[in-house]
């Protein structure tokens, strides 16, 4: 099998799309030539064949981490290491409309919306080149006799592990602080979605990173992520994905070599609209909360609290506006809903749309398939529902939603905080302290204000509860690929 195929994209035709392993700055076949189809998810047929990684392919790739960590990169200036993400970044910038078709074609997102990932995914890692400089030790006074001073070191090799949802800006997010604290990792994409990580490879490579510095494996979660978990030669795993598989890689990394954890995971979000809030400005913000990356975002905003005095108008209003929502073929311009990734996906989220259906909640809009081929299901809107179903405690990942009333602000905070989640809320209203008593009462890691889904690299962004550990983007990030040393000098006699 070639290590590359011409693939064509509606909006960018012919290109050509790596297929193997990319391990050392060079493309690899798996040591057992296994290979893998991605499924285009628009029309439930595959698009190419991609190289299975192994755990020998994992032990490889590990092992061109160790020797790139402990040869040229760790002792590489930081300018340098700064001038390799800035021009990593020029290069998805570069190729930003093969990158976005690829998107598209792959997770089956929206064109415009794929667009918005590749641009933020160039400014995440042009913003990490940035802060390469910037890491600082500190000086402490203890006593007159010594001399201290902390320094912040890279942990090591990393192993990073990466979803299907965002697949190139999650890379990003990844690749970023790992590099600008001068780490070495390999990187696993995930397998419903590998084709924009491969093709990464070939900029890396014209970026100027060392052999060894960024490795791209294609496999799948059981055995190439299992394996980078429990590697004894992995320093670090980074995780973002399901909670019930991040409980497994921790389990891992503990009964392994101990490597350090951070983990991005689910999320059970609760949007409150107060009854002094702009109403068609709420309705937008809470449409796009839901229903924007076909609602398969951790950070969603699927529980919808609507205080009692505005809720028949909201519903009404809200209605109309997700029954707007254009769901289709990617690539059309007007598309703002694609398909949901996988068939397994499909099935997952249909499957609770027909368990909120036994429950007794009411389907105000949606609830079916749309359309006959792909994996399109209807932006879809829950009433009637309490806080013990299904549908209102675990996540969903998809365009389905469930909406209920309150009373009171302390109504709100306490249905808010209800969840074993804890990765982002919502607050809309025109009064400011409501808006802040409300933020702070949240138990989530982000409280959007008027707004939703507004992420950005200088934001930090991780959960409380069962949401995660860690933060990722900012310069919170940069603890999760940096260890503190201290160094201690005796200046006087000796004392004993």
């Amino acid at each position: 099998m070639s290590l590359s195929q011409t693939l064509e994209t509606p909006s960018t035709g012919k290109y050509e799309q790596p297929t193997g392993l990319f391990i050392n700055n060079e493309w690899v076949k798996g040591v057992d030539g296994k290979t893998f189809e991605t499924i285009n998810p628009t029309n439930e047929k595959p698009i190419v064949a991609v190289h299975e990684a192994t755990e020998k392919d994992v032990d490889i790739a590990v092992s061109a981490a160790r020797k790139a960590f402990e040869g040229e990169w760790r002792t590489l200036d930081p300018q340098s290491r700064g001038r390799c993400l800035t021009k990593l970044a020029d290069l998805i910038e570069k190729h930003a409309k093969t990158l976005t078709a690829i998107e598209s074609l792959d997770n089956g997102k929206a064109l415009s919306m794929a667009a918005v990932d590749v641009n933020n995914a160039a400014g995440c890692i042009r913003y990490y080149g940035g802060w390469a400089d910037k890491i600082e030790g500190k000086i402490i006074e203890t006593n007159s006799d010594s001399f201290n001073w902390t320094r912040q070191e890279p942990i090591g090799v990393c192993g990073q592990i990466i979803p299907w949802n965002f697949p190139l800006l999650m890379w990003a997010w990844k690749i970023g602080p790992a590099m600008a604290c001068g780490n070495c990792v390999v990187l696993k994409s995930a397998e419903q979605t590998p084709l924009s990580a491969l093709y990464m490879g070939n900029l890396i490579k014209e970026a100027g990173f060392p052999p060894g510095v960024i490795n791209i494996i294609s496999g799948f979660g059981k055995i190439a992520g299992a394996a980078i978990s429990a590697h004894m030669d992995v320093d670090k795993v980074a995780f973002t994905g399901s909670t019930v598989v991040g409980r497994q890689i921790m389990k891992a990394a503990a009964g392994s070599n101990l490597k350090k954890v951070t983990l991005e995971l689910g999320g059970k979000s609760p949007n409150i609209v107060f009854n002094d809030a702009n109403i068609d400005n709420a309705i937008s913000w809470v449409n796009f909360g839901i229903f924007f990356n076909h609602g398969q975002c951790c950070c969603a905003g699927s529980r919808i609290y609507v205080q009692e005095g505005i809720y028949d108008k909201f519903v009404e209003k809200f209605k109309e506006r997700a029954q707007n929502n254009v769901v289709g073929d990617p690539f059309k311009e007007d598309t703002f809903q694609g398909p949901q990734v996988s068939q397994l996906q499909f099935d997952r989220i249909m499957g609770y749309i027909d368990t909120g259906k036994k429950e007794g909640a009411k389907v105000e809009i949606g609830g079916e398939r749309h359309g006959k081929e792909g994996y399109f299901i209807q932006p879809t809107i829950f009433s009637n529902v309490s806080e013990d179903m299904k549908i209102m405690q675990e996540e969903i990942f998809g365009p389905v939603c469930s909406i209920a009333k309150f009373k009171t602000e302390e109504d709100a905070i306490r249905v808010g905080n209800t969840s074993t989640y804890g990765l982002a809320s919502a607050v809309h209203t025109t009064n400011l302290n409501t808006a802040i008593r409300v933020s702070n009462a949240l138990r989530a890691g982000t409280v959007w204000v008027n707004q939703y889904n507004m992420l950005h690299h200088a934001l930090p962004f991780g959960g409380y509860k069962e949401s995660g550990i860690g933060r990722e983007l900012g310069e919170a990030a940069l603890a999760n690929y940096s260890q503190t040393k201290t160094v201690s000098i005796r200046l006087g006699d000796a004392l004993f």
